[in-house]
């Protein structure tokens, strides 16, 4: 397949008729003229004042040692017809490929060095990089180069500026990022990379398109999406993978001798054992994808405010730079006094709405009683059905509420946003989710009800989650497809046309936009809860989870590549704070299969005198499985031996060059004392290699 980009072509049959086209090709060391390769699109609004955006402009594109981003960027043209209503004040941004290779030394970019390792960029070692040519040909890539930008971007700050020009009511200080400040005035509508046709018709064809039993393609995936999103697929995938071995052992449990509950126990310490060594197993394969990509020994930028916060204006002690200040004791204050009281509210409307559908589950119960027939028996299924219902709505505006009152809070960080959201989120959709199938286990103590309840909860909100994320999404954009392929009158199909570059920004610029893996690790979360919580009960839910998560695979990867905006790339090294949602799920999972088992006749029998005896060993048993999961996360470590390895060698290089430097200065780094470190982690990456 050829790798000639189809803005390229376009241009080549249709610049004279534009007149105003770009060149798309790989910048070279001395791109410095108009014609650069665009990689992100920055919209600002339709209204926005002239001098904003002459003062935006220039700002991008001054030199460094200005203050400014040293970016190159050039105004999009009209579309075929030149619509009035089309946004004017549409931007592409690009880069020279110099620039590119400062930026990512500036941003710490991991590359696979000549020996096999992984070390971080440094120009002036370029070439002792595998894969570096005469130019730095596709050294980087293209989701590579639009984090650079995304890079530079966030970081351009205000120098003298007190105001944007033309907003006198929009203040700057200095050090103020103009990107997040223009964002939280509105005058910055957007800014998202752009897709590379030819790069993603070969991506879709290799992850969804050929139906087949085979890996995805991670590589492939964070070549063009990042590290973040590559992981999480890599987890969807290892994740039904393992749930394998536990959907053959549950089809003979389903299959045979439901209240055989002897049987079940040792299905419920497989389970319990199985939930600890994946996770644990997970851990060693994610760093060994985090290593591969760069990203494990990568240190985390400094974190800068989030757009939104806001505060007394006073001076970072960190940084030293002016900046909002807000009290963290008035934070705590709304989170303790506001944020919690309203969760709490949540759990009790929750818990109200569950009360209903045990009554409506009573009165079909009582009407089957009375005529058992096909109808009724129907009947039975439907308060499970619209329960199931109720529980994604209320999902859903739970989400809203949460995400309003977490901005309120006003955290400074963005990583301490996501935490509390996080936080929030999980406790609402565990208890709104499962607090049913408790309640049923534990105080109705009716088995046949629970296995009925979970089935149905587990097939319901796997029909609802595939209809919103794949149908309707779906449905949505070829809407959209439509009225941009009848715009610029063509009758051909979206994926076998080439668009001109202006109706191709366009288009993107109406996606969706993706919020990232949140809601995707969430029902990731749910569908292991229904398996592990329950295991002992309802066997079949691994069955039903592998394969609600090959469609979802198959679903999600249309999203990604046809239905939302390219995300910008994310170097992460882990699934994060997910991590351990799962494994506090395992732990929870331990303590309910034990207790179905100490409930259940077959046990009771065991102690026919004393059910305290019953209680006490069932804890004893309990605890005894705890401990021997927790000594099963101990030894097996997170990160695999030759991985250890490889960065305590990448670690003895960098101190033994340390030492040389301090020889060369008199036993002491340059860096003043008065810094808070004696050296810096560029001083010793420097001097590495």
């Amino acid at each position: 397949m050829y790798k000639i980009p189809i803005f390229l072509i376009y241009l080549i049959f249709c610049a004279g008729a534009l007149g105003e086209g770009m060149m798309l090709q790989r910048p070279s060391a001395d791109s410095s003229g108009p014609g650069f390769t665009p990689l992100v699109v920055v919209e600002l609004a339709s209204d926005t004042k002239e001098e904003a955006i002459a003062w935006l402009l220039s700002r991008i594109r001054d030199q460094q040692h200005n203050g400014g981003a040293e970016l190159l960027v050039e105004q999009l043209g009209p579309g075929v017809e030149g619509q009035e209503k089309e946004n004017p004040n549409m931007f592409v941004v690009g880069a020279s490929w110099q620039r590119l290779l400062s930026g990512a030394e500036d941003v710490g970019l991991f590359k696979e060095f000549s020996d096999g390792s992984m070390r971080g960029f440094t120009c002036a070692n370029k070439h002792n990089f595998k894969d570096f040519k005469g130019d730095g040909d596709d050294f980087l890539s293209m989701a590579e180069c639009q984090y650079i930008i995304k890079h530079e971007l966030d970081t351009l700050r205000a120098k003298d500026e007190t105001h944007v020009p033309g907003y006198t009511q929009v203040k700057l200080y200095p050090g103020k990022s103009i990107i997040r400040r223009l964002q939280s005035k509105g005058i910055l509508i957007q800014f998202f990379p752009l897709h590379e046709k030819e790069e993603l018709k070969r991506l879709s064809f290799s992850w969804y398109k050929k139906m087949k039993l085979s890996f995805q393609p991670l590589d492939d995936i964070r070549h063009y999406y990042g590290e973040g999103q590559a992981l999480y697929f890599g987890f969807l995938e290892y994740f039904t993978i393992a749930l394998v071995p536990m959907a053959l052992i549950g089809v003979p449990y389903y299959l045979f001798d439901w209240e055989d509950y002897d049987k079940y126990v040792v299905f419920a310490v497989f389970n319990l054992i199985w939930c600890t060594v994946i996770l644990e197993l997970w851990k060693r394969c994610s760093a060994s994808l985090a290593y591969s990509w760069g990203t494990l020994s990568r240190k985390k930028a400094f974190e800068e405010p989030r757009p939104g916060f806001h505060g007394v204006l006073g001076f970072n002690p960190v940084t030293g730079r002016e900046e909002p200040l807000y009290p963290n004791a008035k934070r705590q204050l709304r989170i303790y006094l506001v944020s919690l009281p309203f969760v709490l509210l949540c759990l009790y409307l929750s818990l109200y709405v569950m009360m209903i559908y045990f009554q409506m589950e009573g009165w079909a119960l009582s009407v089957y009683d009375e005529e058992p027939t096909f109808w009724t028996g129907i009947l039975l299924f439907i308060p499970s059905i619209i329960y199931a219902v109720v529980i994604e709505i209320m999902n859903l505006i739970y989400r809203y509420a949460a995400e309003f009152l977490t901005e309120w809070e006003n955290h400074r960080l963005e990583s301490s946003y996501q935490n509390h959201l996080v936080l929030k989120v999980l406790v609402f959709n565990f208890f709104n989710c499962f607090a049913s199938l408790f309640y049923i286990a534990f105080v109705m103590q009716d088995m046949v009800l629970l296995r009925q309840s979970l089935a149905t909860l587990l097939i319901t909100s796997q029909i609802l989650n595939q209809f919103m994320e794949a149908f309707l999404p779906y449905w949505l954009q070829r809407r959209r497809n439509k009225k941009m392929i009848h715009k610029v009158r063509k009758r051909r199909t979206l994926e076998d046309k080439e668009l001109p570059l202006a109706e191709q920004v366009r288009l993107e610029a109406e996606m969706s936009t993706y919020l990232g893996t949140f809601d995707d690790y969430l029902e990731l979360f749910l569908l292991f809860g229904y398996v592990s919580l329950f295991s002992c009960v309802y066997p079949l839910a691994a069955v039903l989870v592998v394969l609600n998560n090959v469609t979802e695979v198959y679903s999600d990867a249309f999203k990604m590549c046809h239905v939302f905006k390219r995300p910008f790339s994310d170097p992460a090294a882990n699934i994060g704070v997910w991590q351990l949602a799962f494994e506090a799920m395992s732990v929870i999972a331990v303590v309910t299969n034990f207790a179905l088992i100490g409930m259940s006749p077959q046990v009771k029998a065991y102690f026919p005198e004393s059910e305290t005896q019953l209680i006490l060993w069932t804890v004893a048993i309990e605890h005894g499985l705890l401990a021997f999961k927790f000594i099963l996360t101990f030894l097996i470590p997170d990160v695999p031996k030759h991985i250890q390895i490889k960065l305590a060698h990448l670690e003895f290089e960098s101190l033994e060059a340390l030492k040389k430097k301090r020889q060369l200065h008199g036993g002491k780094c340059s860096r003043p004392r008065s810094s808070p470190r004696w050296c810096s982690e560029e001083e010793r990456r420097a001097y590495t290699y």
